[in-house]
């Protein structure tokens, strides 16, 4: 599985991840409100949840793959 994580060059996933959390650029982008809704204890809707996570994955893969190329 982190074959195909290795693979993805860096400037791939750091596009994607900087598009994905600044969409959609108008009026705010999604990341903001939801953790803006987080931080004032409404975010309780399970799709607010799952826009939050979706957001927020190729993040979560680059950090996944700067900690293995760190510890490797």
């Amino acid at each position: 599985m982190w074959s195909v994580l290795d693979k993805i060059p860096y400037t791939f996933l750091i596009i994607i991840a900087a598009f994905m959390l600044l969409a959609p650029f108008k009026p705010m982008p999604h990341v903001i409100e939801k953790l803006i809704m987080l931080k004032n204890g409404v975010l309780t809707k399970p799709i607010d949840i799952f826009d939050l996570f979706y957001h927020f994955i190729p993040t979560i893969l680059l950090a996944i793959k700067i900690v293995r190329d760190v510890w490797e």
